[in-house]
């Protein structure tokens, strides 16, 4: 009789370790639940406000790239007035002075004048959404490399166009833990981030033994997203800063170029129809409105030609390109590329006390 009674005694145990292992996976698959949709939540929550300052910021940065391309047709147009009027036998004839302008004005204004013209003809024309956007972005750099190589920069190709407006945070492969394409994409193009929780979402309904284990998994992956959404923002933040302070800082002394423009035109009419005694009497003024006018014009060619990423540099301190032809830009342990905080305030602040001199000057 004793060998039933062992055997009833093994089954109700083992009854009861089966119910109690049905009730642990009842709670684990509960908890998992819990942490799914809390991850759901905090990944939805961090995405909107990425979304938000991602909807400011792109606009902000497509009127900057705009006014920067303009500004820079308008170099290429003032040089080839300059250009002309030196160039008129008339003026050579009657004119009484000389226009001093400096080289490295002269030479950081086409830097800027050749990269929006190039960008303009092969990506503007090309219909890339976005243009201005990546101008904005990369104007600074592309102008950069034509000074460091002594050649220009040829213009970003479409597909090069559209990586170009990915700046604020690509940089990265996945691979090496950046967001790449996708995470620029995200930014500055309106795509969203890759669906990391469908993803684990399949795995964890596939793997139902595993539900805790993986609801664990899931979390890890949106606490990483999240963290890099909320670094993604801070950057768009920073660069929405300092995309509204240059354009203020641009639209100011651009007024002013424009105003030497626009006389210029006047007194070129006057040099072609060759009145001698006209012409001797504008030609002091030519020149001044001409030195005036590359003034303005180098002011708002050192801020456009300022790379709002750092650059890499050898140990002798000279840009590295790539095989593109391209500077290197620098990226963080994340992928994404550094803001050169320092090199952007220094040139806003260069800005704005030499132009406050220019109008001392022009006042007295």
């Amino acid at each position: 009789m004793p060998i039933p009674f062992i055997v009833g005694g093994v089954a109700l145990a083992a009854a009861a370790l089966g119910a109690k292992k049905g009730y642990d996976g009842y709670q684990d698959k509960n908890l998992a639940d819990e942490i799914i949709a809390n991850a759901q939540q905090r990944y939805k929550d961090e995405k909107g406000r990425l979304d938000k300052i991602n909807e400011e910021v792109s606009p902000v940065l497509e009127d900057l790239g705009k006014l920067e391309l303009k500004i820079g047709l308008d170099f290429e147009k003032f040089d080839l007035l300059v250009e002309e009027i030196q160039q008129n036998s008339n003026f050579q004839k009657y004119g009484s002075t000389k226009v001093k302008i400096p080289k490295h004005q002269l030479n950081k204004i086409k830097d800027v004048a050749i990269s929006a013209t190039d960008y303009m003809k092969t990506v503007v024309g090309g219909g890339v959404t976005g243009a201005a956007t990546g101008f904005a972005v990369y104007g600074g750099v592309m102008a950069l490399g034509a000074a460091s190589t002594g050649t220009p920069i040829a213009a970003l190709s479409g597909a090069a166009a559209y990586n170009a407006t990915m700046a604020a945070i690509g940089g990265g492969s996945l691979a090496a833990g950046g967001w790449g394409m996708a995470g620029g994409a995200m930014v500055l193009g309106g795509a969203v981030l890759a669906p990391v929780l469908a993803v684990a979402g399949i795995a964890y309904a596939i793997h139902g033994s595993k539900a805790l284990e993986n609801a664990r998994d899931v979390r890890y992956k949106v606490d990483d997203a999240v963290d890099k959404m909320h670094k993604a923002r801070n950057q768009l933040s920073k660069m929405q800063d300092y995309a509204h302070r240059i354009q203020f800082a641009l639209e100011d002394i651009y007024e002013v170029f424009q105003s030497y423009f626009e006389t210029l035109k006047l007194i070129n009419e006057i040099i072609k129809q060759g009145d001698e005694e006209k012409i001797n009497g504008i030609s002091a003024e030519a020149n001044r409105i001409i030195e005036n006018g590359i003034a303005c014009a180098a002011i708002m060619a050192d801020l456009i030609s300022t790379p709002l990423f750092k650059v890499k540099k050898d140990d002798k301190d000279v840009v590295v390109l790539g095989s593109d032809g391209n500077p290197q830009i620098q990226t963080d342990q994340d992928g994404m590329q550094i803001l050169d905080k320092e090199g952007v305030e220094s040139a806003l602040a260069k800005a704005d006390g030499t132009f406050v001199e220019f109008k001392k000057a022009q006042s007295v």
